[in-house]
C-alpha cells in the first residue's frame, strides 16, 4: 500500500517540511554526481560515484574505527581488524553520519522518501513546532543511522539516504495521530485506513522484507525512537494542537 494522502489537515505552513525537502532535491541533483549520470550516463562514471559516497557518506567499518577505511578493507569490503593507512585521511566519518541523511542512491529513492515526508512531516512540524521538529528529525535520523552501524559493524560499504529520520516521523505520526486516515493506493484503487494499521503494517514489514539493500534496521530503529519520543510528549503536543485548531 503507497500512501497518496492522510485525512489530517493543518493550520500552519509546513515551512521546515518543505525546506528539508528542498535541501534534499538540492543535495542530489546539484552536488551528487549521480543525478548527472541519470541525464547523461557517459557522465560521471559509476566509479566517480561511488567514489564521491566513500568521501562523504557513513561506512559503518569506518565509525567504529574511527578513521577512512584503507586500500585493502576497500577493495576486499571487509573491516579489518589491523586497518593500514586511510585511503581519505581527511574524512571526518562521525560528521558523515549526518551528511548521509541528505544522499540518497536512486531518484526512486529520493522520490520515496520525500513524498512520505511530506505527507507526514507536516503534522510533526504543526505539532512540535519548527526547532523542536527540526532536532526530532536530525536525532532520529542520527539514532537510526548509530543503530544500522552497531547492527553492520563490519559493513564497508556507505549507507545513504534519509529514511532513518523520516522513520522517526512515522513513528512519532502513530503516536500522536493514531486514528487518521491515510488514503493508500491498493493496486489502482485508493482505500482509506487508520494510521495506526497503516504505519503498524510499515513498520512490521520492515521485520518481514529485511531486502539486502534496504538498511532495515535504521528504519526500524528510527520509528522506535520516534514513536518512544513523541508518547512521552503527546499530552502538551496534544494540547497544543487544540489550542492551534481552536
Amino acid at each position: 500500500m503507497f500512501p497518496l494522502r492522510d485525512n489530517n489537515p493543518t493550520r500552519t505552513r509546513p515551512l521546515l517540511t518543505l525546506a528539508l525537502i528542498a535541501v534534499n532535491l538540492a543535495v542530489f541533483f546539484m552536488w551528487q554526481p549521480s543525478a548527472f549520470w541519470l541525464l547523461d550516463p557517459g557522465r560521471p562514471s559509476m566509479e566517480q560515484q561511488e567514489a564521491f559516497l566513500y568521501a562523504h557518506a557513513v561506512v559503518p567499518c569506518e565509525v567504529m574505527q574511527g578513521h577512512a577505511l584503507d586500500a585493502r578493507e576497500r577493495s576486499s569490503g571487509v573491516c579489518s581488524d589491523m586497518p593500514g593507512t586511510p585511503l581519505l585521511p581527511e574524512k571526518h566519518v562521525y560528521a558523515a553520519v549526518v551528511a548521509s541523511l541528505f544522499l540518497h542512491g536512486s531518484l526512486f529513492h529520493i522520490a520515496s522518501n520525500m513524498w512520505f515526508l511530506w505527507i507526514f512531516g507536516n503534522n510533526m512540524e504543526e505539532a512540535l513546532g519548527r526547532l523542536r521538529y527540526l532536532g526530532f528529525y536530525l536525532a532520529g535520523g542520527i539514532v537510526a543511522t548509530l543503530a544500522f552501524v552497531l547492527a553492520q559493524a563490519g559493513q564497508t560499504a556507505p549507507l545513504v539516504g534519509a529514511s532513518g529520520a523520516i522513520a522517526a516521523v512515522l513513528g512519532g505520526y502513530l503516536a500522536l495521530f493514531p486514528t487518521r486516515r491515510i488514503i493508500g493506493l491498493v493496486g489502482i484503487w485508493p482505500v482509506p485506513v487508520p494510521a495506526a494499521l497503516f504505519l503498524g503494517l510499515w513498520f512490521f514489514g520492515q521485520f518481514v522484507t529485511q531486502e539486502s539493500n534496504v538498511a532495515w534496521q535504521a528504519h526500524a530503529a528510527g520509528f522506535a525512537f520516534g514513536f518512544i519520543v513523541i508518547l512521552m510528549m503527546r499530552t502538551p503536543l496534544r494540547a497544543r494542537l487544540r489550542h492551534l485548531h481552536a
